[in-house]
């Protein structure tokens, strides 16, 4: 399936289980890979000024191998980083 990336901006994140997680700020690409690597549910700005980048960073993302379905909104698998 293809998407653009300015399609995931401002979606919904919801877990299969019916959890809401938040809406996609930013995105994390992996360029070697050519792939999406995580959304993040703040903007990387914001991250980048906290004292502690990578925890932040780990609480304010869903690593993106963990979406089922893309759509109004995005559904991940429950077993995600939030």
């Amino acid at each position: 399936m293809t998407i653009l990336l300015s399609e995931l901006y401002g979606k919904q994140i919801i877990s299969n289980t019916g959890k809401k997680i938040g809406f996609v700020e930013d995105i994390v690409l992996n360029f070697e890979n050519g792939v999406v690597s995580s959304l993040l549910l703040t903007k990387m700005d914001d991250l980048m000024r906290s004292a502690n980048t990578a925890r932040m960073l780990a609480q304010n993302s869903v690593l993106y191998e963990r979406v089922k379905n893309v759509s109004e909104t995005i559904i991940v698998g429950s077993d995600i980083n939030k």
